[in-house]
């Protein structure tokens, strides 16, 4: 089983191992996309759903990720963020043979080993502290050449450190190369994900990747591991949570907004995703938010 193949983006190293890059939202750099190099993401404003593969959850501002080779990833922030915001996330891709070369020509370096192997299904390194993560991203930012590598190195030493390592995909990572099939599901994902809340049929969707809706229903489940109703029950109920975090909006409320019709269908899908209701979340998220600014204060 493989994940969906999203637009394919080039990265130039011609002239430089690793590639710092800092942008803000929106931007026509938040797309979902892949690359062969591993990324390093650190998440400055906002609030939103992160999309790792098959992964869809929330992120919060100072959430810092790891994606490895050819893992398809995006951050969309809330809609309820109306106002640019000109430096959202920062960022160093960096290529996977460049790893195996430094583990083979420094063997201490072998202990950072499993970390490039969970980067395979992404990782966020949950708690770990935003300001020091910044710190470290503005030292590969304000150096060139080998300090720049010096300053990327240690910023690795330390993620490696972090014991509180969440993988998120769980499905294989797919074909480099990809194909137009996968190029077309990848612009139907898309579509899902910034227009949720709209009636989605399969027969809409096959229209927009260029096929039957045969064709277009036996290609999407290979391609995401989900039928096609699955998925887009997947975007909705990640939107919903969002809602039920930053907001007290009535959760019937909530349900049609997201693109649900029905309240109990609604709640059915909720539980079977969530492993809750939608107003068990709400309460659980409240009180981690209590908790987390008493224990900020």
């Amino acid at each position: 089983m493989s994940i969906i193949m999203p637009e394919y983006e080039i990265v130039d190293r011609s002239t430089s191992s690793i590639r710092y890059l800092e942008h803000g939202w929106p931007s026509e750099l938040c797309r979902w996309h892949s690359h062969p190099e591993y990324e390093l993401h650190l998440i400055l404003e906002t609030r939103g759903k992160a999309f790792v593969g098959d992964y869809f959850g929330e992120f919060d501002a100072g959430a810092l990720f790891l994606t490895g080779p050819n893992l398809p990833h995006n951050w969309v922030t809330n809609k309820s963020y109306t106002k640019d915001v000109p430096v959202r996330d920062m960022l160093v891709q960096f290529d996977g043979k460049s790893v195996e070369h430094l583990l083979n020509a420094f063997p201490e370096f072998g202990e950072m080993q499993e970390l490039f192997k969970l980067a395979q299904m992404g990782i966020e390194f949950v708690g770990f502290n935003p300001t020091f993560a910044k710190g470290h991203m503005e030292a590969i930012r304000d150096t060139k050449g080998a300090e720049r590598i010096v300053a990327f190195l240690r910023f690795l030493v330390r993620i490696n450190e972090h014991a509180e390592k969440k993988t998120l995909s769980v499905t294989g990572i797919a074909n480099t190369e990809g194909s137009s099939k996968h190029a077309r599901i990848g612009d139907v994902v898309d579509h899902i994900t910034k227009n949720f809340a709209e009636e989605i049929s399969v027969e809409a969707a096959a229209e927009l990747a260029g096929m039957s809706p045969t064709a277009f229903t036996r290609n999407f489940q290979k391609a995401t591991g989900n039928r096609f109703i699955e998925f887009v029950n997947r975007v909705r109920i990640g939107q919903a949570c969002s809602m039920l975090y930053a907001s007290d909006e009535q959760i019937s409320s909530i349900c049609y907004e997201v693109g649900f019709q029905n309240l109990a269908n609604f709640n059915r899908q909720f539980l079977k995703m969530k492993g809750m209701t939608p107003s068990e979340y709400r309460a659980q998220a409240q009180r981690n938010l209590v908790n987390k600014e008493s224990t900020e204060a």
